[in-house]
């Protein structure tokens, strides 16, 4: 990479909170053909050429492991050249410099907070005439104070509009590494959508709030007429209280609050380098009458294409889909985070492996999570374990099962939906890595026993203020996932050509060896992964068990993170297809559609986040844009509608078309842009039988209750009656 013949520069003179601006002045001396500027931070930055925006990049260089990779962005600038330019960059803290987590207090947090301001770039300029001219980051560039006095990703920022930067100074170079600078990998982080001010509020307790009438991820944006030295000032908030008034505890110790010194005039700004999630803001401060018209929300996430819609007749069940979507948007910045408002938004794994298979569905997420995983295997442990979260911030943090199976479950989802084996190569020798570590940290032999987990994860099955754990036994679930994973491993290197038959072995052990060591399941989780992972010696009793636990449950779900996304699943692969229905259409708590009659509009972290008198859950835990609980939206489309494919048509190169209506929904249309192409289908229950269309571009096994057929491409409609009709 060119980048690396400059040299990394900082400040020669420390600025404290303030953002600092870099700049180069330079001259084109002869006609230009094209020109590009190499770049990357440590923070984030935004680059202006003679007072134009570079790029549409916003919080460059994005998130990534930063100990061993960081993105370098190459931009085409030849349309903002000039004769005489001025290249000006600033940098603010962004991940890197940030105190993350919010709750460390180990000196990691401030070891973080301390690390230098650093920028590199080159500036490549090709001349008509056929020769070049490069311009380094080194000695001869400047830097001054910006008019953003202070901006973090927890706490907001404060810009004070009047400043113009000047006294410019000197730069030093920083001795910092080279050999972490990567090609941009991930998808671009991009304001993808804008939304208006739906209602200006004046609450019980006299405060002014905003609401946008959607959660989203990114920020404010405001036009506002002031005299010079006038305040804006407001904070963020997801939900209004049972009374009506704002509420924002649930952020803990995250300011998210925006403070704007104006300068006179009517001026547009918005944050640019922090992000908060919110549907509400609390305007503190405003010049003047504040109008809806002043105001947008803009939604910030990664430039990800849209390839799987889902519509139905229960217009909650929509709205449903539409919280879905939401909370992938707003937590697929860069990394795929389990919440974007609090001090944590962290690169969870376990919420990533649970949701990764919904999240193919909805959005073309394919260099997405290769960019993540390459971070995920970064970090992983010198013994191969796999830490909670990634890039790892947790360092001290200790395996748990499901959350390091990341490392296995989502490269092979990656590759079931999109076909391409590559990122199965990239990631073989973090998978196989990962399983080992389990063999030499467990304290049974081919089991998975003793170590730290997560559990089931706020299961319901916890007793009322109890272990958020669950019920569910921590060597059941991580013996159950070392299972699977070590099955992925060998489905995984048998497609790249290698000798799995170490791992076939391990695994025909570690079944046996569950089997025997566990021969009852106590729990909906404990019957679910036996099915799901295929370790049960009769699954078709064991779904039979559980369909009768979820009965006598009164119809409910009682399992957290390990087992909702997979319980509609074995319900419906057994025979119970009725009772998974009955658990995604419950409205009341706990079930998906509860959120939604309390006005949700993302996924929530807790059933009750907001409980049934209007209260909230303890503050401490309760964020209202959770992606995790979404994942039975792949169920929608692969048993509801009944688009799916067995392992080996990868990408689809074979659609299974079975689904399962239900009359109480009335109709169910899902659209699925894959590799091969568009897939589409509807059924719509009437009054004698149900009516099914599908329109496929690769050839589709068509199981339906009247038989089992296969058909070449194209459009098709069947019609089946009713048995009782």
């Amino acid at each position: 990479m060119e980048i690396k013949k400059a040299q990394w520069i900082t400040l020669a003179r420390d600025m404290g909170d303030i953002c600092p601006v870099f700049r180069r002045i330079f001259a084109a001396k002869k006609s230009v053909e094209k020109a590009e500027l190499e770049i990357t931070a440590l923070g984030v930055y935004e680059a202006e050429l003679n007072g134009k925006r570079v790029g549409d990049f916003v919080l460059a260089p994005g998130w990534t492991s930063y100990e061993h990779r960081l993105q370098v962005q190459t931009y085409d600038i030849s349309e903002l050249l000039s004769q005489s330019n001025e290249l000006r960059v600033t940098v603010g803290r962004g991940w890197f410099r940030s105190p993350m987590p919010g709750w460390d207090n180990d000196g990691m947090k401030k070891q973080r907070m301390d690390q230098p301001c650093g920028l590199i770039a080159l500036l490549r300029i090709g001349y008509t005439d056929g020769t070049e001219e490069t311009i380094l980051t080194d000695a001869a560039w400047e830097a001054s104070e910006s008019p953003t006095l202070f901006s973090e990703i927890y706490d907001g920022e404060t810009c004070d509009a009047r400043v113009v930067p000047g006294s410019w100074q000197k730069v030093k170079a920083l001795d910092w590494s080279k050999d972490i600078l990567i090609p941009q990998e991930g998808e671009e982080i991009r304001e993808m959508e804008r939304g208006a001010v739906r209602e200006i509020i004046r609450t019980p307790a006299g405060e002014t709030v905003l609401d946008f009438g959607q959660e989203v991820t990114g920020w404010v944006e405001f036009t506002v007429n002031a005299h010079a030295g006038a305040l804006v000032h407001f904070n963020h908030g997801e939900v209004l209280d049972n009374h009506g008034n704002f509420y924002n505890e649930n952020y803990r110790g995250a300011k998210a609050e925006v403070r704007y010194t104006c300068k006179e005039g009517k001026q547009t700004w918005r944050p640019r380098f922090t992000f908060f999630g919110f549907r509400y803001i609390h305007l503190i401060s405003w010049p003047g009458e504040p109008k809806p018209e002043d105001f947008t929300a803009v939604a910030v996430y990664s430039d990800m294409k849209r390839t799987g819609w889902l519509k139905s007749g229960d217009p909650l069940l929509n709205r449903f889909f539409s919280n879905v979507t939401w909370g992938q948007r707003g937590n697929f910045l860069d990394v795929p985070t389990d919440c974007p408002q609090r001090d944590e938004r962290l690169g969870w794994t376990g919420d990533a492996e649970v949701f990764v298979k919904t999240a193919t569905y909805f959005y073309d997420v394919e260099r997405f999570f290769k960019k993540w995983l390459r971070d995920l295997a970064a970090d992983q442990f010198p013994d191969g374990g796999v830490g909670s979260v990634a890039p790892n911030v947790l360092k001290k943090d200790k395996p748990s099962a499901a959350w390091g199976d990341a490392a296995t479950i989502c490269p092979w989802q990656i590759y079931q939906t999109y076909g391409d084996k590559a990122v199965l190569a990239d990631q073989f020798d973090s998978m196989k890595k990962w399983v080992d570590s389990i063999g030499s940290a467990t304290a049974t032999p081919d089991l998975w026993t003793g170590g730290t987990h997560f559990g089931d994860w706020l299961s319901l099955d916890a007793a009322e203020g109890g272990d958020r754990k669950g019920g569910s036994r921590p060597d059941f679930i991580a013996s159950a996932y070392y299972a699977h994973s070590t099955a992925l491993v060998v489905k995984a290197g048998k497609l790249l050509g290698k000798d799995m038959s170490e791992y076939e072995a391990l695994h025909e052990r570690i079944v046996a060896a569950f089997r025997q060591a566990f021969p009852t399941y106590l729990t909906q989780t404990e019957h679910v992964l036996a099915v799901h992972f295929r370790l049960a010696e009769n699954p078709q009793k064991t779904a039979d068990a559980l369909a009768e636990m979820v009965v006598k449950a009164g119809i409910q779900l009682r399992t957290g993170f390990v087992g909702t996304p997979y319980l509609l699943h074995v319900l419906t692969d057994y025979g119970h297809a009725d009772l998974a229905w009955s658990l995604l259409l419950r409205r009341e708590y706990p079930g998906w559609l509860y959120p939604v009659t309390k006005g949700a509009t993302t996924v929530w972290e807790r059933w009750n986040g907001i409980k049934e008198d209007g209260s909230f859950e303890t503050a401490s835990m309760n964020s209202f844009n959770h992606y995790a609980y979404g994942a039975v939206a792949d169920w929608v489309f692969e048993q509801a509608a009944g688009l799916r494919h067995g392992e080996e048509q990868a990408g689809f190169a074979e659609l299974i078309y079975a689904p399962h209506p239900d009359e109480r929904v009335g109709w169910l249309q899902a659209k699925l842009n894959t590799r091969r192409g568009p897939v589409s289908a509807y059924w719509q229950w009437e009054r004698d039988g149900v009516r099914y269309e599908l329109d496929t571009p690769m050839p589709a096994l068509i199981r339906l209750p009247g038989g089992e057929r296969k058909v070449e491409p194209g459009a098709y409609t069947f019609w089946e009656k009713h048995p009782e009709a």
